[in-house]
């Protein structure tokens, strides 16, 4: 091989793989901007040229895509909407799909594409169609500076160079609709899943035109709904990041004379791909200028056969909606509107439930269900369950445990076997066994004559007396001490007992229902509850469900208590939050009913208004204890400073508070230390 055929071969193998370089470089870039430097650095290493020009169509269309112009060592950013390309080169190529070499010293077919390129210097050029089989891509063009700058030969090797162009072009093309695709795809997905699971009306409508805008890579999407007077579209929601102020929620936009407005009453969308002042209204104008938008999309939302709002775009680019987008922005409002109306639908029910629920309150049998039971509220099985059981035994008179945890009610079931027993018209008398102090409570249950201790100036009745022919309710019982059960198992079992400092016998007739939230059994094995008083207490026993058995009875007792305590404080509240019903329905309420009605009354305090504002914000973890934990540990404080003030502050000895607890002394005062517990301040209180 001769020494020039040798320089030829390795140049054109060098021009080989530049060219390849090129095309690989081109099917890697992210976006056009990148793709077009890339472009031109990789072809001056290819062929030498004075001007570039690529042109590349949508699919089947003669609508610009992508641009590139390159001339005097520069790149020119043209918009695609502003190439002209009638009466052009590469007009003709692209619809002939040949080759055209020219010498623009002769040719006079193009003037002013001609003058274009003379105040370039171009003096010669070499147009080729880019296509991939039947499919036509766009066209390249080529120029020089110099004349007669193509022979055949050269116009052989860029018609490959072209060829390479357009399957790389065609490759990126298939790439980001590919991608484009899938995002497109998911946001679909994603916005059926939202429609099904969200029905939070503002959350929904806040995911939505962040996933709107994110994947249509806009700069702002908002929905607008209309307001009840039929003459407005209020902002509902808006994502706009980058924003400078101008738009803003929860704005009144009339349907009359406006842009969106017309969008809603006709259900047809409304694109604008270049901002012109004759073509939208002064103020809208304004905003849009204000913010830099230049492309404006508004959807309606539409279903069956309902205009429900309108979806609307933004960006900051021109022509950002192009047929393809606005196709696919049909169809995200379809699903849009099913997720608007599906929130509504919600809402309204959520509304109309709350509305029955109040009339409920003045409707106090259906409240508290067929047995009509007096201050009880509550439908849950559970519950009626247990109104069942005190149903069968209230016409007895046999003594009833009722088994809970605190603030559950147990003194509201006891009035209620009361008032269902042949004993309703006597006196139902109450004494909690823990609020008591140990040397006053044999007092209190069987009453004392005069001189019988220090302090007895005058003869006192005791509850077990008041009680005869009626019924005694004893609260706590688990904390009578261990010295005063025989007797009070004596009267149970004897139906007599004395006053303390006489010896007189009296006879009563009374019938119990005793109560404690503690586990009267452990208490049995730990010899703190006799036995034989246990099992005649546990005649009956009924254990109250907590709260947390029964969440159906929540939203009952919520608006229970906000009319009981909306009356008390002439406070007219109308209604409550749906939020706030469904936080306050899920909450684990270790306090039971007396801490939701602690909580309500409170709510009551802080409510300004017509709707009930429940500081739910308290209602939160925020400490490194659960809220079970934190209540577990208050409850255990309150159980040892209840048993102190029975001993006086004494912790040690066989009555002391250890030995009451079953606790070895030195663990007591750990616990104690470790809760904040003082047993003097204790005596002292």
């Amino acid at each position: 091989m001769s020494t020039l055929a040798a320089t030829i071969s390795e140049t054109y193998t060098q021009r080989y793989e530049a060219l390849l370089r090129a095309a690989n470089a081109i099917g890697t870039c992210s976006d056009c901007d990148a793709a077009a430097d890339v472009l031109v650095k990789q072809l001056l290493e290819v062929v030498p040229f004075d001007y570039l020009q690529l042109v590349a169509f949508e699919t089947d269309t003669k609508i610009v895509e992508w641009h590139l112009l390159y001339s005097n060592g520069r790149r020119h950013h043209v918009p695609e909407a502003d190439v002209v390309l009638e009466d052009t080169p590469i007009a003709w190529v692209h619809e002939s799909q040949r080759a055209l070499v020219t010498d623009w010293r002769e040719e006079a077919r193009f003037p002013k594409h001609r003058e274009f390129l003379n105040e370039l210097g171009i003096t010669s050029t070499c147009v080729l169609p880019l296509a991939r089989g039947e499919r036509r891509l766009g066209a390249l063009s080529f120029g020089s500076t110099h004349p007669q700058a193509y022979p055949e030969e050269e116009v052989r090797f860029l018609s490959l160079v072209a060829d390479q162009i357009a399957l790389a072009i065609d490759a990126a093309v298939n790439f980001y609709l590919s991608r484009q695709a899938q995002d497109r795809l998911k946001l679909i997905l994603d916005l059926t899943n939202q429609v099904v699971s969200n029905l939070n009306f503002q959350e929904l409508l806040r995911t939505i035109s962040a996933s709107v805008r994110r994947v249509m890579h806009c700069d702002a999407a908002a929905i607008m709904l209309p307001e009840p007077d039929g003459t407005h579209l209020r902002v509902h929601a808006l994502d706009f990041p980058d924003s400078r102020g101008v738009f803003t929620k929860q704005v009144l936009v009339p349907i009359e004379d406006s842009i969106p407005g017309k969008t809603y009453q006709s259900g047809k969308p409304w694109v604008l791909n270049r901002l012109d002042p004759s073509e939208v209204p002064p103020e809208m104008y304004a905003k849009a200028s204000g913010e830099g938008i230049n492309s404006l999309c508004d959807m309606p939302l539409i279903s069956r056969d309902r205009s429900l709002g309108v979806l609307a775009l933004a960006s900051r680019e021109e022509n950002a909606f192009d047929r393809e987008a606005t196709a696919f922005l049909a169809q995200v409002a379809q699903q849009v509107a099913i997720g608007v109306e599906n929130a509504l639908a919600f809402g309204e029910i959520a509304d109309l439930k709350d509305k029955l629920a109040q009339e409920k309150l003045y409707l106090e049998e259906e409240i508290r269900g067929e047995m009509d039971f007096e201050g009880i509220v509550g439908q849950s099985s559970a519950l009626r369950h247990v109104l069942n059981l005190v149903e069968t035994v209230a016409p007895s008179d046999s003594t009833v445990l009722l088994l809970g945890e605190t603030g559950t009610g147990k003194e509201l079931i006891a009035r209620a076997i009361h008032d269902r027993s042949h004993r309703k018209e006597r006196t139902f008398v109450k004494l909690n066994c823990a609020a008591i102090p140990t040397g006053l409570l044999e007092s209190e249950l069987f009453g004392h004559e005069r001189g019988a201790f220090t302090g007895a100036i005058a003869q006192k009745i005791g509850r077990l007396e008041l009680a005869d022919q009626g019924s005694l309710f004893l609260d706590e019982v688990g904390d009578i001490p261990v010295e005063i059960q025989p007797k009070l198992l004596r009267a149970l079992q004897e139906r007599e007992f004395e006053r303390l400092g006489s010896n007189r016998t009296k006879k009563v007739d009374v019938r119990l229902v005793a109560a404690t939230n503690r586990d009267l059994e452990k208490m049995m094995e730990n010899r703190e509850f006799r036995s034989d008083l246990y099992y005649r207490l546990n005649v009956f026993p009924i254990r109250i469900p907590p709260l947390r058995e029964r969440p159906e009875d929540i939203s009952l007792l919520v608006r229970y208590f906000t009319q009981k305590y909306g009356r008390l404080m002439n406070k007219e509240i109308e209604s409550i939050p749906v939020a706030a019903m469904r936080k306050l329905s899920s909450w684990h309420w270790p306090g039971n009913i007396r801490e939701l009605e602690n909580f309500i009354e409170r709510s009551v305090i802080l409510t300004h208004g017509a709707a009930l504002q429940a500081p739910i914000a308290e209602l939160t973890n925020n400490g490194k204890t659960s809220p079970v934990a934190g209540t577990r540990e208050a409850n255990e404080r309150d159980e040892i400073v209840r048993i102190l003030k029975t001993t006086n502050g004494r912790v040690a000895g066989l009555d002391g508070a250890a030995a009451r607890m079953g606790l070895k002394r030195t663990t007591l005062i750990a616990r104690m230390k470790k809760l904040g517990v003082d047993p003097r301040r204790v005596s002292l209180s």
